[in-house]
């Protein structure tokens, strides 16, 4: 374990979206410094299996230990649900995925105990999100809806896009049938298309953002191993992100969801580890 309590928190994620996850650190513990990592070359990570997303993540662990962090935040619903037990078991450093700290926020928010959850083919499929409800609360019913198509239309920037609406009632109309009153936001993604959604539920449904949840678990986490940053460093200093394919898209998104500019990532031959 890395005592170090100025080392960073490493982050990764199958691509850019756990740059959401990233952002509501920077929001809730601004003395922290990050370490991301996104796995654009071989990014969507939801379509595949779990024998890969487990040594996908395994290598990506390894890099992020070259980088001395403190902890890692899995900010991926699907490495989350996939590799996450896994690798809890492996290392000797803190671990937090998203998924946990979602499901427990939806668990209090929920008044009419239906539940839905919109995430990728094999974060539904995995069935985490309501294993880890019902484990809290038995009479919760969960709905489960595969929304593939939401990543790439907020990749290309059309989160307040026609088509996008239209997707995104499709997709809700049969969550909607089920007379749910809570929706968890399964993939780092949907975060950004947050008031779409909302536009489309109305306002009897709430909303979870399991990237905020996460922020929140993760400052707990720290101040319970006595790991919160001690000294303030200077901000060229404080965050350093990577890429395993080439950075310019990486960074235009960066830039477009991060609360502060970020002239450089460094693409890393991930394989290698």
């Amino acid at each position: 374990m890395n005592s170090d309590r100025n080392a960073p928190i490493g982050v990764f994620d199958s691509g850019v979206g756990g740059l959401t996850v990233v952002r509501e650190i920077m929001r809730n513990l601004p003395e922290e410094r990050i370490v991301y990592f996104g796995d654009t070359a071989r990014v969507p990570y939801g379509s595949k299996s779990q024998a890969t997303v487990l040594r996908y993540s395994r290598q990506i662990v390894r890099f992020l230990r070259t980088q001395n962090v403190k902890a890692i935040v899995v900010a991926c619903n699907t490495a989350s649900a996939l590799a996450l037990d896994t690798i809890e078991n492996e290392i000797d450093l803190p671990i937090l995925g998203v998924v946990k700290p979602g499901a427990s926020m939806a668990v209090t928010a929920t008044r009419n105990k239906r539940i839905g959850v919109i995430a990728t083919e094999s974060t539904i499929h995995s069935h985490l999100y309501r294993k880890l409800i019902q484990a809290e609360d038995p009479e919760i019913t969960v709905f489960g809806k595969a929304c593939p198509l939401f990543v790439p239309l907020v990749e290309e920037g059309w989160t307040r896009d026609p088509i996008t609406v239209e997707v995104a009632k499709r997709y809700l109309a049969e969550l909607l049938e089920k007379d749910i009153d809570t929706l968890i936001m399964g993939c780092t993604h949907y975060p950004l298309l947050r008031s779409l959604l909302r536009g489309i539920l109305g306002d009897q449904v709430t909303l979870v953002n399991p990237a905020y949840e996460t922020a929140q678990a993760l400052k707990r986490m720290l101040e319970e191993l006595h790991l919160e940053k001690e000294s303030s460093c200077p901000e060229e200093e404080k965050y350093r992100f990577y890429a395993s394919d080439t950075v310019e898209k990486f960074l235009a998104f960066a830039n477009s969801v991060l609360p502060c500019e970020i002239r450089e990532a460094q693409q890393i031959p991930i394989e290698e580890y």
